[in-house]
């Protein structure tokens, strides 16, 4: 068997049900959540901290 013939899954816990106080991970539920967005495969909640970063990088580069 070669390495890739081996599929690889990525677990994502949900970022809004997961959280520092409890003691345990919620796994994404995916299309069966209201915050997963089926065009990009993703949780909103990722998209929406991806695009924050993305203009903090954009207002940084433009200071310097």
């Amino acid at each position: 068997m070669d390495i890739r013939d081996v599929e690889f899954f990525v677990i994502m816990k949900c970022p809004l049900m997961s959280s520092t106080d409890n003691n345990y991970n919620v796994l994404c539920q995916e299309e069966e959540c209201a915050w997963y967005v089926k065009a990009f495969k993703s949780c909103a909640m990722y998209i929406l901290a991806h695009n924050a970063a993305l203009d903090i990088k954009a207002k940084q580069s433009k200071q310097r």
